[in-house]
């Protein structure tokens, strides 16, 4: 299994450093043709606008679109869950629709309101360390949506299908326990038709 990271802008080295402490094969993805070499993909932190130009300018968006139909998982955080959202509000902005939630961009605050607290989750019985900087808050979650963990008695983690999208940033922590549930939707993915790889 290879796990593909978008690194057209943003803290995508932070998940690379994740996934090599847990093993994982990964590779940097920076062009549409790229995703057919990975298993799955995350969509890292960073500035969703910018990102937007980029996956706007050359069809990367419809090829994102297409990875949950072909069976490969997509994992947002922060600018990634945002990329995620079915709805982007204030302002309103293009998103891939993938997980049905309405998203607040930059609801926390500016990078001076950012923080670390802890919140609890369905997949560990311990807390879970959460860096939120200059977050989004999830306002609303869908009836196919499941929320995955919480803080502040507020959505943080969200999963639907084969999407998993995280408000907060798990990379710049020391617990994997997200990053180890999106690896379980990779490797439990029906594998592809011959030809499809």
């Amino acid at each position: 299994m290879k796990v593909g990271i978008l690194a057209l802008q943003g803290d995508f080295e932070a998940h690379a450093r994740v996934l090599e402490r847990l093993g994982v094969e990964w590779a940097y993805v920076k062009r549409p043709n790229e995703l057919a070499a990975v298993d799955a993909l995350i969509i890292p932190g960073g500035e969703t606008t910018t990102m937007l130009k980029f996956l706007e300018s050359n069809g990367f968006l419809e090829a994102l679109r297409r990875l949950p139909v072909e069976g490969k998982p997509l994992f947002g955080t922060c600018a990634g869950a945002i990329l995620l959202a079915k709805e982007v509000t204030k302002p309103p902005q293009a998103s891939l629709g993938l997980v049905d939630v309405t998203i607040e961009r930059n609801a926390y605050g500016r990078q001076v309101s950012s923080a670390v607290r802890r919140g609890r989750s369905t997949l560990t019985g311990a807390p879970l360390e959460m860096v939120f900087i200059r977050a989004p808050i999830i306002r609303r979650v869908g009836a196919e949506a499941r929320v995955v963990a919480e803080c502040d008695a507020l959505p943080v983690a969200v999963e639907q299908g084969l999407c998993l999208l995280a408000t907060f940033h798990p990379e710049l922590t020391s617990d994997t326990a997200l990053h180890e549930h999106f690896l379980q939707l990779a490797r439990a993915r029906p594998a592809a038709p011959a030809g499809r790889r």
